[in-house]
């Protein structure tokens, strides 16, 4: 029987709707853990994950028997729906359409993991927009001003 073989590496990043700064220090971690669930159901591994009030980074051992959008679908729903049920928020928790991904080689994975755990400290020198911008930019993504996660209002 022929077996399938793969090493992808994916970096999401992914906020909630509007931007808004909604994940609250009091029930994040209890948000990652979820999250982390959700990627092992699916048969990924998670290698990191952490954000701020107002977006989510994770780094995925991610295995090609489904599809990045399946996945991010499923994690946005059920840990939407988890919120939700928790009351966590004051008006219905919902997260942004868009999401960014990323793919990173085995020898970049440790350098990502210390970026990602490591998010709370750098958002107090750079603000996420500008982060995601030099990304986008790093990876040669070609984007609109327009479409991209903006500034809450």
């Amino acid at each position: 029987m022929a077996d399938t073989f793969s090493q992808v590496h994916l970096h999401f990043v992914f906020t909630p709707k509007f931007r808004a700064s909604l994940i609250h220090t009091s029930w994040e971690a209890d948000l990652h853990k979820y999250i982390t669930g959700i990627t092992r159901k699916n048969t990924h591994k998670m290698l990191a994950i952490n954000g701020t009030e107002d977006h989510v980074h994770m780094l995925i051992g991610f295995q090609t028997t489904q599809s990045i959008a399946a996945f991010m679908q499923d994690v946005k729903a059920d840990s939407s729906q988890w919120i939700n049920n928790n009351r966590f928020c004051k008006t219905r928790f919902e997260w942004q359409a868009g999401y960014g991904v990323f793919s990173y080689s085995k020898s970049s994975v440790d350098s990502v993991i210390q970026y990602i755990l490591n998010q709370k400290e750098h958002h107090r020198k750079m603000s996420f927009l500008d982060e995601y911008k030099l990304m986008l930019e790093k990876f040669g993504v070609d984007y609109k001003e327009e479409y991209i996660f903006k500034a809450p209002e």
